[in-house]
């Protein structure tokens, strides 16, 4: 089977790619960068022609869903995420549906069914709903934040040299093991419903934030206000957790900083 990652042709959808050959399947990695626009529907049919499998990377929030202020944080326009969003997730597809594709994955966040309809969980909520109603078959596998991204976290949240997060509890995971699950999922047969992936050990936001700001060279420092938002959008304390029955990773923050220190220093 043909396996098609969209959205991210770095270190995840290439980590997706080898799992899904580790399967013994065909994996191709597109992105905007390679000449597949799903916003305006550029290559979609010739690069879905043959495909069983979709893996769409596209929901994770990230530093691009905004402008990056100094004085504000991540400054988000809210109605242009939601159209960006809504109109690439209808563009790919209605071109799943033309080439046959079999099963669509795709990668959303946990708690997008809990929190309020802001921030860019008012566009995950969206891409979730058309996925439900696109007609084919499909797996929607809800992550906690990554590891790697904790950092991408905090530049969202810094107004002023001050980090501001809410104080939420959280379960980040490392992106190989989310990376594992999507393409066990790819190959599998469809969900027709919602997966979890979240890490083994629980902390609150702020705790992860400075462990990993904890360089000598940082200067900004972070603090917790139940007023600030996570990517445009009011948390409460337990939204960002998994639900029971979720998949639990094995890999701890701690072990992976550790590894990942000692990688830096060894250069």
């Amino acid at each position: 089977m043909r396996v098609v990652v969209f959205g991210d042709t770095g270190p995840f959808g290439a980590e997706i790619a080898q799992q899904v050959k580790s399967h013994g399947h065909e994996a191709v990695v597109v992105s905007r960068t390679s000449g597949v626009d799903p916003l305006t529907g550029a290559g979609l049919a010739e690069t879905l022609a043959g495909c069983g499998a979709v893996v769409d990377l596209s929901g994770l929030p990230s530093l691009d869903d905004g402008t990056l202020t100094e004085d504000f944080g991540l400054v988000i326009d809210e109605d242009a995420v939601l159209d960006r969003a809504s109109r690439s997730a209808a563009h790919l597809l209605t071109a799943e549906t033309a080439a046959g594709v079999a099963h669509h994955v795709g990668l959303s966040v946990v708690g997008t069914d809990r929190i309020r309809a802001e921030g860019v969980f008012r566009a995950l909520q969206a891409r979730e709903s058309l996925v439900r109603g696109s007609g084919t078959p499909f797996s929607i596998i809800r992550t906690t934040q990554l590891f790697e991204s904790v950092e991408d976290i905090a530049d969202a949240a810094t107004e002023d040299w001050i980090v501001w997060v809410p104080p939420v509890e959280v379960r980040p995971v490392a992106r190989a093991e989310v990376a594992a699950l999507l393409a066990h999922t790819a190959v599998s047969k469809p969900l027709q419903g919602v997966g979890e992936i979240a890490g083994p050990d629980q902390f609150r936001l702020d705790v992860v934030v400075r462990r990993a700001l904890s360089a000598d060279t940082e200067h900004r420092r972070v603090f917790t206000d139940s007023r600030s938002t996570f990517f445009g959008a009011r948390v409460r304390r337990t939204d960002l957790l998994p639900s029971p029955g979720a998949h639990i990773a094995r890999q701890r923050y701690a072990a992976w900083r550790a590894y990942h220190a000692a990688a830096e220093t060894s250069e």
